[in-house]
């Protein structure tokens, strides 16, 4: 960053190489392409951002969505084993 004495010194040499007349235009245009530079950066940047926020979710619901499917399906089967275990278990009444 530079200090005061040192801005002053820039402005004093641009006037100086410039001249009064054209330090304004000048300084109009260099405003103008360093907010193009901004704007820039910051929808790069936003772009980047959107593209990591897409990604992400999508991927963790798939991988959500299949340990939930896995879960569900294992919960059926103990469910289906504990119901034909249930089913074998049973003696058979003695009618007399």
């Amino acid at each position: 960053m530079l200090s005061p004495s040192d801005t002053a010194i820039v402005f004093l040499l641009a006037l100086l190489l410039f001249g009064p007349d054209q330090l304004p235009r000048i300084a109009r245009q260099l405003g103008e392409a360093m907010r193009h530079v901004q704007s820039t950066t910051h929808s790069f940047m936003n772009e980047m951002e959107r593209a990591a926020r897409t990604d992400e979710p999508r991927h963790i619901t798939t991988i959500d969505a299949a340990v939930d499917e896995a879960h569900e399906s294992h919960e059926d089967s103990k469910t289906d084993d504990a119901a034909e275990a249930a089913e074998e278990s049973k003696t058979p009444e003695l009618g007399g």
